[in-house]
């Protein structure tokens, strides 16, 4: 999908983001959107270097009135790195020229649909990330940027974490319940998604926004090794 030559490049050095991460970020993104406006302000606040970029990039998708066309580009984007392997290596790579980084960004487009990007926000904006060498932060945008999605379509983040997969209709009967708890505010939507960890042996490991309630059996296992540990 991408070029050899970034392919190598990106295999000779890979260093971690925080590593390249400036305390400047806040401002270079001053280049990319001006500053918010009370109706485009981020539905919540997030944190880190790519959370950063994730809410610039959403205040200036509803400046420009673009705002779902970006969802739908960013949450493409976000695939990608799902199905290609590659592309967090060369994305991290310090050695790409701004040849290799106009290639990505070409190859990238195909994916957004450049059709469904007439503001050109999703353009800019993959553009403003290369010339700030800050490409390795696309795939924590992505993610990040759905976050700001979710909260603004009233979403509220259900994930389960289970052993073993869970059918339809046991997720079903959770998100009922959970629907009804105080967990969730008036007005809201679950999204509900279910991880699969073997590790924690059975039971369930639910999040509902930033509250986690752990009902698995690795956790009860390890309250009872810790209960005969203090007793002995």
């Amino acid at each position: 999908m991408f070029s050899s030559r970034a392919i190598l490049r990106a295999s000779r050095a890979t260093p971690s983001i925080s590593q390249r991460v400036a305390p400047r970020a806040a401002s270079q993104i001053r280049n990319y959107a001006a500053p918010a406006a009370a109706d485009s302000k981020p539905p919540v606040a997030l944190y880190g270097v790519d959370g950063t970029y994730a809410s610039a990039l959403y205040t200036a998708a509803v400046k420009t009135q673009s705002l779902d066309s970006t969802a739908k580009a960013i949450a493409a984007l976000n695939d990608v790195y799902h199905k290609d392997e590659k592309l967090a290596s060369i994305m991290l790579a310090p050695t790409l020229s701004p040849e290799d980084k106009s290639a990505i960004i070409t190859e990238l487009q195909k994916h957004t649909g450049a059709a469904g990007d007439k503001a050109g926000t999703v353009k800019n904006f993959l553009e403003t990330l290369a010339e700030n060498n800050r490409l390795g932060l696309l795939k924590g945008v992505c993610e990040k940027f759905g976050e700001l999605m979710g909260a603004a379509r009233g979403e509220v983040e259900l994930t389960v974490t289970s052993a073993s997969q869970l059918d339809n209709k046991t997720l079903q009967r959770l998100e009922t319940a959970v629907s009804k708890s105080t967990y969730v505010g008036q007005g809201k939507k679950l999204k509900v998604t279910n991880k699969v960890n073997s590790d924690i042996l059975g039971g369930l490991i639910v999040e509902i926004g930033d509250r986690t309630i752990d009902l698995s059996v690795s956790s009860k296992i390890a309250k009872m090794n810790k209960l005969l540990t203090d007793t002995l």
